[in-house]
């Protein structure tokens, strides 16, 4: 991923919750009408990433969050452009 920092590492938030995926937006995410984010993982392997539909961030959000889903889950199921559009 040119121009990511790979010493970014895990930011508390006011309440005290860390980060643990970032999604830096990309000129491909702005000029896609689904929005393809990209989302790297900050906290296990840091610097793997997915490209996920905006539409379905918050799944990823949610599940790692919650420990539901491993990161693995998300980057196995994407489309044959390499982006995650749901379940």
């Amino acid at each position: 991923m040119q121009g990511l920092n790979a010493r970014v590492g895990p930011r508390p938030y006011p309440c005290g919750v860390s980060a643990s995926t970032s999604c830096p937006c990309r000129p491909v995410a702005v000029a896609s009408t689904d929005l393809p984010l990209l989302v790297v993982d900050l906290r296990r392997e840091r610097g793997r990433c997915v490209r996920v539909v905006a539409s379905e961030l918050w799944s990823i959000e949610n599940n790692l969050l919650e420990a539901n889903m491993d990161f693995e889950e998300f980057t196995a199921a994407v489309d044959d452009g390499g982006v995650f559009r749901g379940f």
